[in-house]
């Protein structure tokens, strides 16, 4: 699987995705800059979290401006796969790529913590290797997590199988305890936790590494 990690400025977990993908994969994904207006061949391409821009405006707001976005844009509508962690999901949402928007938590204060997730859907290439209604645990590290649609689309979300993970105490308010959901094509997941940093024992969890082990198994 040849994957690629788009790099905005201040988005501080790129690194941890590299870290994540190398250890997972045997090879070290593309860095790519994201005023490059290319992608290279790949089969995957992680939206990582962090804080692009500074979270000036709306998170992920200004990201969704960088030239790189039509590439990923047009690699997507190909049947290509998009991973977007945390930051990554929420310029997902002001692409257009996934429905909804991700607002303040709840509480109106930045969590950093592991938290329980439930798998609810199995038949995806990021999920396949998990089992449906697994407990599964990854942190979180946002103060924007809080998933909000309107409930049409809440509803076509979870007939059409495209709520992925649900929290199981629900840490940020998200609507309807949406972790984390699939585009219409399947193709494009957004989360909010952190799966990159639960892939290695050392660092208190391999919850993490299913989904590179399901988009491995399907991209390879």
């Amino acid at each position: 699987m040849k994957s690629a990690v788009i790099v905005f400025p201040a988005a501080n977990c790129d690194r941890d995705a590299q870290t994540a993908l190398t250890q997972m994969t045997g090879k070290a994904p593309h860095m790519v800059w994201h005023q490059d207006s290319e992608l290279p061949d790949v089969d995957l391409v992680v939206l990582p979290g962090g804080f692009s821009y500074g979270d000036y405006l709306r998170c992920g707001a200004m990201a969704n401006q960088s030239n790189i976005m039509g590439a990923i844009k047009t690699h997507a509508d190909k049947g290509g796969a998009v991973l977007g962690i945390c930051n990554g999901f929420q310029v997902l949402t002001e692409a257009g790529l996934l429905p909804g928007a991700l607002m303040r938590n709840a509480g109106l204060k930045f969590l950093c913590k592991p938290v329980a997730l439930t798998v609810e859907e199995t038949q995806s290439s990021f999920t396949r290797k998990y089992d449906k209604g697994q407990e599964i645990h990854i942190p979180i590290a946002h103060g924007e997590g809080n998933y909000y649609a309107d409930e049409n689309t809440l509803d076509r979300l979870e007939g059409e199988g495209r709520v992925v993970f649900r929290y199981r105490d629900n840490p940020n308010g998200s609507a309807r305890d949406i972790a984390g959901i699939l585009n219409e094509k399947r193709n494009v997941l957004g989360l909010m936790p952190h799966p990159e940093r639960v892939v290695d024992d050392a660092l208190g969890g391999i919850d993490g590494r299913g989904i590179f082990q399901s988009l491995i198994e399907a991209l390879s």
